[in-house]
């Protein structure tokens, strides 16, 4: 609980980041009692050793971890074990190498095509106009979905702008399209509770806030249908507003401002993405391609 409240309050983590590392630490602490044969407490972490990090790991890929996945836990252990013993030495071990991906776009008639689809198989006029104002804040303003379902009520009435608050808190500045700003209107116009401004901006069917689990349901259905990609998500219409962007120009500066990206090399691999789209242009289109 405390290593929770440390990720909470001291380094502005997300809930899915404080849950994932914290079912990390039971993990390790299981491992640890089971390895070492005895109860330990925060104190016996100070003498964890690289070799008992090479068993704990060798152990987690026999339960089938990849190699993101334990790149990812490999972090998770080492912030662990610094915060419960910041005096001590912390053993030394590589992560594995993972291949950097480059992230999927899909077409903009695709990214329109499947929030229409999504919005058509609502089950009531008022879910759809929803459905169809949440991804177009990812396609039409690059937002993560998380962003868009913890906007509130105060955004109303809504103007050129929104004001997001993304990962650890940051805050930036989006533009919001005209086809943007009208869909969230009719979405409030079609909702059944009036939207005060301490309240969340999307509901879900019952009136709660909405979950992003039901979003990315009906993703998926809408893709099966439409004869779209696996990886076509809704984190994939986020990908798409970017290297949409890119391949019209716009400056990488300018992209990482609107992402809400905290370093220049988090918005760099658009650069891949774009550079590969060309390569499959050059491929489809030239006579010995």
């Amino acid at each position: 609980m405390l290593w929770s409240e440390h990720l909470a309050r001291d380094r502005r983590r997300s809930e899915h980041t404080i849950r994932a590392y914290r079912a990390t630490a039971e993990r390790l602490t299981a491992f640890l009692q089971a390895h070492w044969g005895a109860r330990i407490d925060r104190a016996d972490l100070a003498r964890v050793t690289a070799s008992d990090l090479r068993a704990y790991l060798a152990d987690r890929r026999e339960h089938g971890l990849g190699n993101a996945s334990a790149a990812r836990e490999v972090s998770a252990v080492r912030g662990f074990l610094a915060w419960a013993n910041a005096e001590a030495e912390q053993p030394r071990m590589r992560g594995p190498r993972v291949k950097s991906g480059v992230p999927r776009p899909i077409s903009p008639a695709d990214a329109m095509a499947l929030a229409e689809e999504v919005a058509d198989d609502a089950a009531e006029p008022w879910i759809g106009a929803r459905d169809w104002a949440v991804l177009l804040l990812l396609y039409g303003a690059g937002l993560r979905i998380g962003e868009a379902l913890t906007l509130h009520g105060d955004i109303l009435p809504l103007g050129e702008t929104l004001r997001v608050t993304g990962k650890r808190a940051k805050t930036r500045v989006v533009p919001l399209l005209p086809q943007v700003r009208a869909a969230i209107d009719a979405y409030v116009a079609q909702a059944p509770w009036a939207i005060a401004r301490d309240e969340p901006l999307f509901r879900g069917a019952k009136g709660g806030a909405l979950s992003p689990v039901m979003i990315r349901r009906a993703v998926q259905a809408a893709r099966t249908r439409l004869g779209l990609g696996d990886r076509t998500t809704p984190h994939a219409l986020r990908h798409s507003f970017a290297t949409h962007l890119l391949g019209r120009g716009a400056d990488l500066r300018a992209l990482q401002e609107l992402l809400g990206h905290a370093s220049l090399s988090s918005t760099q691999v658009y650069t891949q993405v774009d550079a590969a789209h060309l390569m499959d242009v050059y491929r489809n289109a030239h006579p010995h391609g």
